[in-house]
């Protein structure tokens, strides 16, 4: 059903749909350097200040927490740059779908939209997928607000309303998304995102079943505007059968043998970022950020299934630094730490771990230790950059979380 939850630091998600089950609308190195920690958070305005983004104006408010250095990511739709290793994992994908879906005429079932705006209402991006007022997903401390009606999408699957009530029946959703997460080669605030929706009528599932006719979409139970009759099991298990067989091309393709008010559907979703870390053995994920001919090129193949093994740049020394505080004592939010970091450091800052959480046994105050590791993926840092970033970010962390320096 579509009131799934999303799953934090899950980049895949499965669930069946049903369209009745929606309800209705009523730095100095610009690549990877930082830049002073006031102009980056210039973007988090105090209320009443105005963002631009994509061409539009968006007045802030108190759930505003956009960074400028994710406003610099915004448009750049990697996705959509032909011979990046993201673009070259949505073409396969796209191939696939064409060549083993095709509809009555001859012409492919899925339709894809790999274009759409990321900025989406919250209705669109929550209450579409009947994700109730109160749920965790929503929290400032996950999201990137640009004010309380309007952000950037969590997830691909805030076009599915639209979508499926403009009629379509299967289709490949592409983008940008936006999650405020942890620190470390896996993660990034930006990352893309590819689903697959389909629809079934009950004689599109039911076709080529013996005594098919008798057999239903639903159990005689009752319906409401936030929830619709229990599927059959005949039903439910058909559609699983067939999205277990769609999964299973796609694997196959990619890696080798290595709203309906009377129809049943899944939905599957896939981060292209992981697929490409797997497929061309990336290591890390602000390489798909980089813009260094190095990392480009290898990428440029004149067959998209041609295989491609990534060619490491130099690895570039680390250097460490620890920062160490005292919490205030309400409201932090570990990832409005990371974020900060990410504001100060760029993408210089290759991981952040918690090494260190103690309390105080007499004030009973809280203090987290925590060891950033800077590398750059094109040179060796400087240990004066270093000192000049890591300085910046205790000013920050102290003015902007509240926070007791212990350094």
């Amino acid at each position: 059903m579509m009131g799934s939850a999303l799953r934090r630091g899950a980049h895949a998600y499965v669930y069946l749909v049903s369209k009745a089950s929606h309800i209705s609308r009523g730095h100095q190195h610009q690549a990877w350097g930082s830049r002073p920690a006031a102009a980056e958070c210039a973007a988090q305005r105090a209320p009443g200040s105005v963002v631009e983004l994509l061409g539009t104006s968006y007045p802030q408010d108190d759930y505003s927490n956009l960074t400028r250095k994710v406003l610099t990511r915004v448009g750049r739709n990697l996705h959509n740059q032909q011979h990046h290793p993201l673009w070259l994992i949505k073409e396969r994908v796209k191939e696939h779908f064409y060549e083993q879906y095709v509809g009555r005429f001859g012409t492919p079932l899925f339709s894809v939209y790999d274009s759409l705006s990321p900025v989406v209402t919250t209705w669109q991006n929550f209450d579409s997928l009947l994700i109730p007022a109160d749920h965790p997903s929503r929290k400032k401390g996950d999201n990137y607000y640009l004010n309380r009606t309007h952000m950037l999408r969590a997830h691909t699957s805030a076009h599915q309303w639209d979508l499926l009530h403009a009629g379509l029946d299967a289709f490949l959703v592409v983008g940008d998304v936006y999650r405020r997460d942890q620190i470390d080669s896996q993660h990034y605030p930006i990352f893309h995102q590819l689903e697959a929706v389909r629809l079934f009528s009950k004689h599109e599932l039911f076709a080529g079943i013996k005594d098919g006719d008798s057999l239903q979409l639903f159990e005689q139970s009752s319906r409401s505007v936030h929830k619709q009759e229990t599927h059959t099991m005949e039903a439910v298990k058909l559609v699983e059968f067939d999205l277990k067989q769609t999964l299973t091309r796609l694997v196959a393709h990619l890696f080798g043998d290595a709203g309906a008010q009377d129809r049943i559907g899944w939905a599957f979703g896939l981060g292209l970022e992981r697929l490409a870390m797997i497929l061309y053995d990336i290591p890390d994920i602000r390489l798909f950020w980089s813009e260094d001919e190095r990392f480009l090129k290898q990428f440029r193949v004149s067959n998209i299934d041609q295989k491609v093994k990534f060619q490491p740049l130099s690895k570039y020394p680390p250097m460490i630094n620890d920062i160490s505080f005292w919490l205030p004592s309400e409201n932090y939010a570990e990832n409005d730490f990371y974020d900060l970091v990410r504001t100060i450091g760029g993408d210089l800052v290759e991981k952040v771990d918690l090494i260190d959480k103690f309390e105080h046994p007499k004030t009973h105050k809280t203090s987290h230790c925590y060891r950033i590791t800077y590398r750059h993926m094109e040179r060796t840092l400087s240990q004066r950059e270093v000192r000049h970033i890591h300085q910046a970010l205790q000013e920050a962390v102290v003015q902007r979380l509240g926070v007791e320096g212990r350094f």
